[in-house]
């Protein structure tokens, strides 16, 4: 049986899958911790705890990096649309190889 589009929304509301196989995902991001990783959901949105601090721009260049190891795509395909500078950030990622936000649902 096929999930519609409106069920696979409903189950991970911080994750959309574009026509073109891109993702979106809607992210909390805590800077300044002692390791990058998914830390589970915090209010709608993935919690991503990342091993940078947040001046400068470089928590963005490590939670970047974060997901482009994760998901298997070089840095170019992972793109901060919203959120340069709060913790409450939204990304995308073209041509995903991996995908690891499906694990990331049971957290």
């Amino acid at each position: 049986m096929r999930r519609s589009s409106a069920d696979a929304r409903d189950s991970a509301p911080w994750r959309r899958t574009g026509p073109d196989g891109s993702i979106t995902l809607e992210i909390h991001a805590q800077p300044s911790a002692k390791r990058t990783e998914v830390a589970g959901i915090h209010g709608g949105c993935l919690k991503v705890r990342v091993a940078a601090p947040a001046s400068e721009g470089q928590a963005n260049e490590a939670l970047i990096e974060f997901l482009a190891e994760g998901f298997g795509v070089p840095r170019r395909n992972v793109t901060l649309v919203r959120g340069r500078s709060g913790r409450r950030k939204t990304l995308s990622i073209a041509s995903p190889v991996a995908r690891p936000d499906r694990g990331w649902e049971l957290l």
